[in-house]
């Protein structure tokens, strides 16, 4: 290769990479502490099964789920058994490259159960074009489907790495106190139960898909899912599921804690590293957002 066609590819490969490292603020402080070592790895089979699309789904002899969406279908799972607390996790690797409109979660909800005015607490991760960012939201639905009268409470977060590069651990911790989601065992947000209304406690399943939302997953629906890039696929493992099963099955229970202390909360070293998260790369809170009716929201 001539030095002159070396230097216009390296240029390309810089202006792809440009919008990740511009947005770059390093990494956070450290928590100080790694809840995910402490809750122990279940197997796929022996948690979950296949809630649809079978035939997109896929599942190695080391454990490893690959679940893919193209033109005919997408895919989701679905654990066999509902909680009424716990801690939940899993490995995620994203599609790199153009992945707009597409959605890729992992999440509790009820909506099988209560159709229409279901609980729901999301991990999705927002499809991007080629240059952008995966956003990753977080979001607590209680007895609504965002309908306008029972809202969603969306936080919204770029991430401090590649999340297309190594598979990285997501999680959340539910109790009858509090919502807490991590990124690597870095809390970057805490939900907690301020009573009424505001907070979810009908028990819940957990489930992960990949599914098409073309319709606002991406810049509010600007950019759709384009098929010219299909499969879309999302790889999942070492899935952490621990709680409070509301049948009984996991015997005698109290709610789990991602705290050093064992005792709920963040500790201060903890609370600290979410606060620079949320400075550095949180893009959106509900909370803030002027268009929305905040009487709905009495936490905020």
């Amino acid at each position: 290769m001539s030095p002159i066609l070396s230097l216009l590819a390296l240029i390309a490969t810089a202006t792809t990479f440009l919008p990740f490292l511009a947005s770059s603020q390093g990494s956070p402080p450290s928590p100080g502490y790694s809840p995910s070592s402490i809750f122990g790895d279940v197997s796929f089979n022996q948690e979950f099964n296949n809630l649809w699309g079978p035939q997109h789904q896929s599942l190695d002899q080391q454990g490893l789920l690959t679940i893919w969406l193209d033109t005919s279908s997408g895919s989701g799972f679905k654990s066999i058994h509902s909680y009424q607390s716990g801690y939940f996790g899993a490995s995620i690797k994203l599609q790199p490259g153009y992945t707009a409109g597409v959605i890729t979660s992992f999440y509790l909800s009820n909506n099988e159960a209560y159709p229409g005015h279901h609980d729901e607490i999301d991990i999705e991760f927002l499809g991007k074009t080629s240059s952008g960012l995966y956003t990753l939201q977080t979001n607590v639905y209680i007895e609504g489907s965002g309908d306008g009268n029972k809202i969603g409470r969306e936080m919204k977060f770029h991430l401090w790495f590649d999340p297309t590069q190594n598979y990285h651990n997501y999680a959340f911790l539910w109790t009858p106190n509090e919502i807490i989601f991590l990124v690597d065992d870095v809390p970057i947000r805490w939900y907690k139960n301020r009573g009424g209304t505001t907070f979810p406690m009908r028990p819940m399943w957990v489930y992960g898909s990949i599914w098409d939302a073309s319709s606002w997953a991406t810049d509010n629906g600007k950019y759709k899912a384009d098929y010219r890039y299909q499969p879309f696929v999302g790889r999942y493992k070492n899935f952490k599921v621990d709680g409070c099963a509301a049948d009984g099955s996991s015997g005698s229970c109290s709610p789990r804690s991602v705290s050093p202390s064992g005792a709920g909360g963040l500790s201060r070293q903890q609370n600290e590293a979410m606060q620079w998260v949320q400075r550095n790369y949180k893009v959106y809170d509900y909370c803030t957002d002027p268009k929305r009716d905040h009487g709905l929201t009495p936490e905020c």
